[in-house]
């Protein structure tokens, strides 16, 4: 493997088609201002590395990133590369990681509105994220301790598992297929609306107006906080620990709760079988004093 270390690059496709590289304590960098430094290259390994130009990794294979930088002008710093991997690095450009696939990130930090979009195979963990419109259309994922901050996140999503993560979010899950949510809390408006086999084992949920029109909805053992307005045109099965604030026109399945402040029936068609303390509902509207 050749190396190359302590320089700084700012020319147009400075490394480009490189293989078999390890590139350590360099800057892409100055005043020309040179796009693409390392496209369309394979095995490479970049180490304490500073990225503050443009698309520095694209068509990529085989590609260790770690300690390193990304800045906010580092745009689209990764597309259609596979078998990546992230670690102990900043991400800090817009639209950072696209329809690349089989991607590993481990403790890095991510501020990238747009991050993520049609990835196929990531697994993130110990990392902190910022992002609007995060892992749009991304599938096969498995996230283990990260946090988000962001808005319209995980929309169209397949085929993912959550566990001990903390999500701050609007919006999240709309669309998304085959997912599993555990141990995490879930913090949001508008909560996965369409969804279809959305799993929440353990968690706890926060924020209005969730869980509208899915199918195949399961909440385990979960809490509601400050949900209202739930479930409204849902097929669900759920079992909660807490109160829940409102119940809305709930189409089908089944929900124990351990209180309800109100249940909303006004339309028609409703079939969802609710216990509330382990009571049975006889389907009417109800309001419980505050």
């Amino acid at each position: 493997m050749r190396i190359i270390e302590n320089k700084t690059f700012d020319m147009e496709r400075a490394l480009y088609g490189s293989n078999d590289i390890l590139v350590r304590n360099c800057a892409f960098d100055g005043p020309a201002d040179g796009e693409s430094a390392m496209k369309e290259g394979a095995n490479i390994r970049a180490e304490s590395c500073y990225f503050n130009l443009r698309y520095p990794f694209w068509h990529d294979s085989g590609l260790v990133i770690t300690d390193s930088e990304m800045t906010e002008l580092c745009r689209a710093a990764l597309w259609y590369s596979d078998r990546v991997q992230i670690k102990s690095t900043k991400l800090h450009g817009i639209k950072a990681l696209r329809e690349c696939t089989e991607v590993l990130i481990q403790n890095c930090d991510i501020d990238s509105p747009e991050f993520g979009w049609s990835v196929r195979g990531i697994h993130m963990e110990d990392t902190a994220a910022a992002s609007e419109y995060f892992m749009m259309r991304a599938e096969n994922l498995t996230f283990f301790s990260v946090s988000l901050n962001g808005k319209y996140s995980f929309q169209y999503i397949k085929n993912a598992r959550f566990e001990n993560c903390v999500f701050e979010t609007k919006d999240a899950f709309w669309h998304g297929e085959n997912i599993t949510v555990k141990n995490s809390v879930v913090k949001g408006e508008y909560l996965a609306w369409y969804s279809n086999n959305l799993t929440l084992i353990n968690c706890k949920i926060i924020g209005t107006q969730p869980f509208c029109y899915c199918k195949n909805l399961k909440l385990v053992d979960c809490e509601m906080i400050d949900t209202d307005l739930a479930f409204e045109k849902s097929q669900v099965d759920a079992v909660i620990t807490t109160k829940v604030d409102s119940i809305k026109n709930p189409m089908s399945g089944k929900i124990q709760a351990l209180d309800v402040g109100e249940l909303i029936f006004d339309e028609a068609g409703s079939e969802c079988e609710i216990l509330i303390g382990g009571i049975k509902q006889d389907g009417k509207t109800m309001r419980r004093p505050a």
